[in-house]
């Protein structure tokens, strides 16, 4: 099964997540995330900032464009899945050429999203691995203060600091700017649900390793 979103505006989504935690053990408020009012459209954006999360061989013959959600369980269930033997069976022997890309359905998400890109393209995947492995425990907790840190333990698990954690989180600019980066990807592929892979240009909707591996031999010419 896929989950399906609707495109929003920068402004509506950051609206939905306004209130970030900001690294304190108090309230959580709206005025320390990133003011719904000052968020600009998507297209005003200048989001040549954000590093695209790759893995395989930059000269792969296969690219695969995976667009998810860290809040998406048919997600998480494909990363310990799926995606386990296609790493291991056509990224990790350079046949295929992974760009992940974060879709935004809500606050946690993008706070996720922020914490798995703190440590940089070294860390970013075995982050991601680790916020998808725990997702049915933290997405449980009553409250966002403790969602956010089981994300910034996650972020400690993988080195990196409180301070750093700190900055990443608080950097309302990067926030802004990734949402408006996902709008623009998405709406650019026609994505309107997670998982959802675009595969040599052509999109193609979540399914098992088996009918993956048929796509990937096909387009190899086996």
């Amino acid at each position: 099964m896929t989950r399906h979103f609707a495109i929003l505006g920068a402004a509506a989504v950051l609206a939905v997540g306004a209130a970030f935690y900001a690294g304190q053990r108090g309230p959580v408020t709206s005025e320390t995330f990133i003011g719904a009012a000052n968020a600009q459209d998507a297209a005003e954006v200048d989001t040549s900032t954000i590093v695209e999360m790759v893995q395989g061989a930059v000269d792969a013959p296969i690219t695969m464009i995976e667009y998810a959600s860290f809040t998406c369980p048919h997600c998480a269930a494909f990363h310990q899945g799926p995606y386990q033997e296609i790493k291991k069976n056509y990224i990790d022997t350079g046949k295929v050429k992974l760009i992940y890309r974060e879709v935004y359905f809500d606050k946690y998400g993008l706070w996720a999203s922020m914490v798995a890109r703190c440590g940089g393209t070294d860390k970013f995947f075995g982050i991601s691995d680790l916020i998808y492995k725990g997702q049915s425990d933290w997405s449980k907790l009553g409250s966002a203060p403790e969602i956010v840190d089981e994300f910034r333990k996650i972020g400690r698990l993988a080195g990196i600091g409180e301070a750093e954690l700190d900055a990443c989180l608080q950097d309302g600019q990067k926030a802004q700017t990734l949402v408006a980066w996902y709008q623009q990807n998405a709406e650019e592929d026609g994505v309107t649900g997670t998982p959802s892979f675009v595969i040599n240009g052509e999109k193609v909707a979540n399914q098992s390793y088996a009918e993956f591996e048929k796509l990937f031999e096909a387009e190899l010419g086996n």
